[in-house]
């Protein structure tokens, strides 16, 4: 009797299996997913190595991903769209520009890779070394109405930083710069991207672009193509253009005596927007030249060596100033 109950218990379990294995097949032909996945995880770093100090920007390269329909990548939270790069008599590739945000920690992390071809998708993994850069320390003096702001000031202040907020909330989704960057004023380099202002003995946000001394109205050019996403009069940067290159990649251009061109604007490399000026909480005349990649905070001069001349697109490549600055003599404001 216990052998003739075992038996059945055996039939009844070995039926069972066999329903299962029949629905897991049903649902297989059905959907096409993989229900038991025998792949690993893509090993962090796999796909190649990059490093970079704070305030950089890196050229990271996809190689033979002709096929490919979309391209991004996210580091630190920040989403980094990759493009298209045609190479005579090479397989098309996608380059990303990665910028290190100047406050971004030292350490190392994972640039997470997407590639699509269809509904499917494949990932990478590349490891990015953070290394940290040596900002100067500025001490400043400036009368205090330089420097504080009374209620009313604050007030408007934090509705300008929401305006521009919301006019950049949407990157565009086509890249509209081209290969070569240009120097929006052939000047002095006064104010030192990255530097730590203490102002008046109190620490203050560190310096997110680079100032460039010139004489009152002297030309202001875009340094490359893109859309005027906006025009403004702000209380500290005075009076100021955006301009949107695509991809996230965003030009600032502040303290201008006058402004040349409108919000929506069509605008090329080299076209003079604006004049040098003095306006918003600025001691002296110059141009705030600032650039933001993908929401990170980068040097504005490492534009200018990027590798793209000709062509030419070597691998691995780390962007770093073309010049050294010289010391700050013109006093600007700390929110900038």
């Amino acid at each position: 009797m216990m052998m003739t109950e075992r038996t059945q218990s055996s039939a009844r379990i070995s039926r069972l299996d066999r329903m299962l294995i029949m629905a897991v097949v049903l649902l297989s032909s059905i959907f096409p997913v993989e229900l038991f996945s025998n792949t690993t995880p893509v090993p962090k770093g796999h796909d190649g190595q990059y490093s970079g100090k704070q305030g950089q920007v890196l050229v990271v390269k996809v190689k033979g991903e002709d096929q490919a329909t979309e391209v991004n990548g996210t580091f630190l939270k920040r989403t980094i769209p990759f493009f298209r790069e045609f190479r005579p008599g090479e397989p098309d590739g996608y380059i990303g520009l990665l910028g290190i945000d100047m406050q971004d920690e030292p350490g190392s992390y994972d640039l997470a890779v997407e590639v699509k071809q269809g509904e499917q998708a494949k990932q990478l993994s590349f490891n990015v070394l953070v290394a940290k850069e040596n900002f100067i320390v500025e001490h400043l003096k400036l009368p205090k109405d330089k420097v504080d702001l009374d209620e009313k000031g604050a007030a408007r202040w934090k509705a300008e930083q929401e305006q521009v907020k919301q006019a950049l909330a949407e990157n565009s989704r086509l890249k509209l710069w081209r290969s070569n960057f240009v120097e929006p004023v052939n000047g002095k380099r006064t104010g030192i991207f990255g530097s730590v202002r203490i102002m008046n003995g109190k620490p203050r946000n560190p310096h997110n672009g680079e100032d460039i001394g010139a004489p009152m109205g002297t030309d202001v050019a875009a340094t490359n193509d893109g859309i005027v996403r906006i025009t403004v009069d702000h209380i500290f940067s005075g009076k100021g253009v955006f301009v949107d290159h695509g991809l996230g990649f965003y030009s600032m251009y502040f303290h201008l005596s006058e402004i040349l061109v409108n919000d929506g604007d069509l605008v090329k490399a080299g076209q003079i927007i604006g004049k040098v000026g003095a306006t918003g909480r600025a001691t002296g005349p110059h141009l705030h030249w600032g650039v933001k990649l993908n929401g990170a905070r980068v040097n504005p001069y490492s534009l200018l060596d990027l590798p793209f001349k000709n062509g030419s697109m070597p691998g691995n490549t780390v962007l770093t100033p073309v010049s050294e600055p010289t010391p700050a003599a013109q006093a600007v404001p700390a929110k900038e």
